[in-house]
């Protein structure tokens, strides 16, 4: 029994494409043959039967002159006769009173052909008069036919004789041509056609390779790609190997495009889930150590000091609610990084999410100013999930009223151009250093790391709003002047809701 591991016979796809290209050329050729070769045989058909009614009517009229039945006295007169040394097969009486002929003027031209045979019969059908042997019995009911004598085709055509002068019947006259020539050519053809069709088709089976060969390189070429990546490490397979691009301009080289672009997305979601890792297990160690740090004083003297325990306690209790929100930033980031596959087709109105997060900060914040410098009119879709542009506002809002506590104001502003939406927050306090205005977006990167751990601060809010608007295939940017303070923009594509639809 056949397990699943086992290769199943491998026959390409070049292999089909030829051989059923071969086979197509050979069917329509041998349509087109066959057609043509009918043709051909009804022509020299045609052609044969048209010497044999010559033939016909040349002996017709001339025996259709008799005023009297036929007789192979008359019939020798009327046709001036003289013997045929071509005559076969008579039997000896019929040699004895027959005599064959040779004609003269139209008889003679008519019936000069090699493969023609005259035969002329009385009123009762008897044998008066023959050119060349008789190759078949006269017959009264078919007027013409084609038959096959000793494997030859052979033409009949037979009619009755009427005198001119009394119109009664005198006689019979029957025209036998073999049709040696028709035979000939018909077997010529049938060799010509059968040579040209296996020659059509083994040409037409090599160029289907060829060209097949050359239509499915990317296919191939995909195939040695994936090859490579099941037998090398996944990681480094990823990030070296990719499908060589051909410039075919067809499905198959957008389709190696296509494939490329999959393995830089699934490079990026490993490099991700790897980045993912190394955070989580940078960042928990230090409270965890400190934790640990608590509970291994506790458990040696500190639990029975009243003091000490508090503290042991409080401390711990406040790292554990830093782990949380730390763990929480950092899978808000990992979604942020995947947000075009699960929310690529998400809209929302700018102005509304604007307003919302601007009131709402303005109320829980009474000891600052906030002002709002609004351009949107109307509802203003933009290409982004509502929830991830209140979280965007919402990070930028809460670093502005973070390091503006000297003078406690937020300016927000909203405006739009012909094409995107741009947001920008600005407040007036500490300000970035053209040093660090680069790394503020890197995960984890704090410019005042005692100042920003005492605020709750992780590193991770302004990557994952750089990463949520990337991922709508928004911008983000930052100008700032350190003492004087920062102004983030964010920058959003608009949706025509007309053309969407």
């Amino acid at each position: 029994m056949e397990t699943t591991n086992e290769k199943k016979k491998f026959f390409s796809i070049n292999l089909k494409w030829s051989l059923g290209t071969g086979l197509g050329v050979v069917i329509i050729f041998a349509v087109f043959a066959t057609l043509l070769f009918q043709s051909f045989s009804s022509l020299l058909i045609r052609q044969e039967k048209g010497h044999s009614e010559e033939a016909m009517n040349a002996v017709t009229l001339r025996l259709a002159q008799s005023n009297s039945t036929l007789t192979d006295t008359g019939v020798r007169d009327i046709l001036s006769s003289s013997w045929n040394d071509d005559i076969q097969n008579w039997n000896d009486d019929i040699q004895n009173r027959k005599q064959a002929a040779i004609y003269s003027d139209s008889v003679l031209t008519a019936t000069s052909g090699k493969n023609i045979g005259i035969s002329v019969y009385s009123v009762n059908k008897e044998l008066l008069f023959a050119s060349r042997g008789v190759l078949v019995d006269f017959s009264s009911k078919n007027k013409q036919k084609i038959t096959k004598i000793n494997g030859q085709t052979v033409y009949i055509v037979r009619r009755p004789v009427y005198s001119n002068k009394s119109n009664k019947l005198i006689g019979y006259v029957q025209v036998t041509n073999k049709l040696t020539d028709y035979d000939a050519t018909r077997h010529k053809l049938i060799l010509i056609f059968i040579v040209f069709g296996v020659t059509a088709g083994l040409a037409s089976a090599l160029v289907g390779y060829v060209l097949s060969a050359w239509l499915l390189r990317p296919i191939e070429l995909i195939n040695e790609t994936i090859g490579k990546i099941n037998t090398d490490d996944e990681r480094d397979s990823l990030a070296n190997v990719r499908v060589p691009i051909l410039n075919q301009n067809d499905e198959l080289s957008e389709l190696s495009n296509l494939f490329n672009d999959m393995l830089d997305r699934m490079e990026r979601y490993i490099q991700q889930q790897q980045q993912f890792v190394e955070d989580v297990s940078h960042e928990l160690r230090t409270p965890v150590a400190i934790i640990q740090g608590h509970l291994d004083l506790l458990s040696r003297w500190g639990k029975d000091d009243p003091q000490i325990l508090e503290e042991s306690i409080s401390a711990s209790l406040q790292e554990i609610t830093r782990m949380k929100s730390l763990v929480q930033e950092m899978l808000d980031l990992s979604r942020a990084e995947q947000v075009e596959l699960q929310f690529g087709n998400e809209v929302s109105d700018a102005r509304e999410v604007g307003l919302q997060v601007f009131n709402n900060f303005k109320m829980i914040h009474p000891d600052f100013t906030f002002v709002l410098d609004n351009d949107l009119k109307n509802n203003t879709p933009v290409k982004i999930y509502r929830n991830h542009l209140e979280q965007v506002l919402i990070i930028l809002m809460d670093n502005a009223v973070k390091y503006s506590q000297d003078r406690k104001e937020v300016h927000m502003s909203i405006s739009k151009n012909s094409k995107l939406v741009e947001f920008g927050v600005q407040d007036f306090g500490v300000g970035i250093s053209q040093e660090n205005i680069d790394k503020i977006f890197d995960r984890f990167y704090r410019v005042d790391k005692a100042r920003s751990r005492d605020k709750g601060g992780n590193g991770l809010g302004l990557s994952i709003a750089r990463k949520l608007v990337e991922g709508y295939h928004g911008s983000m940017s930052v100008e700032s002047v350190e003492g004087q303070g920062s102004l983030f923009r964010i920058s959003l594509p608009l949706v025509d809701l007309d053309n969407k639809k």
